[in-house]
């Protein structure tokens, strides 16, 4: 005989710990691996925090949790409200990267469940969001981060067969690639005056973010093992964000650099005064042992040495990525060498020119920009002890 396979709720009930406090639990069926099926009990939280059945039915845990149980029956299915899906993507394909899980989660926390969790997954509407993103006090870059998770979002909600098409593919956000205030770009002149108001480790961070254009979570997750100074070179193939190891941005972040012999004999004077670890993290907090946050090294030391240097308020740290970019240009760089030696995935982020360059031309490129900002062997130790540098040459 057939039988239709319906929609399961499951069921609600208020569990009184032996602590006291009372707790909703969920009770549900789920298939063992030969088919049959087994009872099984989540806690959602605390009476307090649920005060009501429906309060605890509209937790993302459960929503996520239903969506997922359900997954081999869509068609029985209710249609289930946007926060539910916000829950499941959050539970089954939140990106791994930390950096990037952060930036997803805040614009989900703030932004796209405080608006949308209790609207109807088919009710996403193209007008209505674009109109919402309209509304945002945020930058058009930002909005058109937002709308791209949206898209991503929705785009797991087809693929779980709960939309027929994604709404968000009609959605414009006007300018969303224009920047609102154009990068910081120093002349070598200005990256001199900030780090002559940086002390160590900070004027080291820097000294590194200038000569070779590291993404800042790539410079606090430096390890002298790193490093083949002899050689000169240096394998970039860990990020730090937040205290937190983790990969590189893309695979193409993954590369090793040049390293000039200006640099390199400025870093072993470093290395010679650096707070040691087991590790070997070249920028290591002595109070905890681990690579520095990043942020508030930015808001401590390198935004008051702009300030301080006559260079701008808001100096930050990708304004070295962004300065050592232009200083690629003034030396006359090709496009693909620039591309190179930035780990751009795309050239089209550097240039529209693609193409592979030879190492020896990378490092060709590379000496050329490290030794306007050290010109001669002489001057790494003025550089690094704060005292007027001579004059690029």
């Amino acid at each position: 005989m057939f039988t239709r396979t319906r929609y399961q709720n499951g069921s609600l009930t208020v569990k009184k710990r032996g602590s006291g406090h009372s707790v909703w639990e969920f009770r549900y069926y789920e298939p063992n691996a030969s088919g049959r099926r087994t009872r099984r009990t989540i806690t959602l939280g605390p009476l307090s925090e649920y005060p009501t059945q429906s309060a605890a039915r509209k937790s993302p845990a459960l929503q996520a949790l239903l969506l997922n149980i359900n997954a081999d029956r869509p068609t029985s299915m209710p249609v289930p409200l946007f926060g539910a899906v916000l829950a499941r993507y959050e539970e089954e394909e939140m990106p791994i990267r930390y950096s990037t899980r952060c930036s997803y989660q805040s614009y989900i926390g703030h932004y796209i469940r405080p608006r949308w969790a209790d609207t109807l997954v088919t009710d996403i509407k193209p007008i209505s969001v674009e109109n919402w993103l309209k509304k945002l006090d945020l930058a058009p870059k930002t909005r058109s981060h937002i709308r791209g998770l949206m898209h991503t979002i929705c785009e797991c909600a087809r693929r779980w067969e709960l939309l027929q098409r994604n709404p968000i593919e009609l959605v414009r956000v006007k300018g969303g690639t224009k920047r609102i205030t154009p990068p910081t770009v120093l002349s070598i002149e200005q990256f001199h005056a900030v780090l002559r108001h940086l002390r160590q480790p900070y004027r080291t961070m820097a000294l590194v973010g200038g000569c070779l254009g590291l993404r800042v979570s790539e410079i606090v997750g430096l390890q002298w093992s790193d490093f083949d100074l002899e050689e000169g070179t240096l394998l970039v193939q860990r990020s730090v964000v937040h205290g937190r190891v983790d990969e590189v941005k893309t695979e193409c972040s993954r590369d090793f650099v040049p390293i000039d012999g200006s640099l390199a004999s400025s870093l072993r004077q470093y290395r010679a005064e650096c707070y040691p670890t087991v590790e070997g993290w070249l920028f290591a907090n002595p109070e905890t042992g681990k690579p520095y946050h990043q942020d508030s090294i930015q808001q401590d030391h390198i935004r008051p040495a702009g300030r301080a240097a006559g260079v701008s308020n808001h100096l930050g740290w990708h304004a070295f990525r962004h300065s050592y970019r232009a200083w690629l240009e003034t030396v006359g760089a090709p496009l693909g060498v620039q591309k190179e030696l930035m780990r751009h995935a795309s050239i089209q982020t550097t240039m529209n020119i693609y193409g592979k360059t030879m190492t020896d031309t990378k490092r060709q490129v590379n000496s050329r920009v490290v030794r306007m900002i050290l010109p001669v062997q002489e001057d790494a130790s003025s550089i690094m002890d704060g005292s007027v540098v001579a004059k690029a040459g």
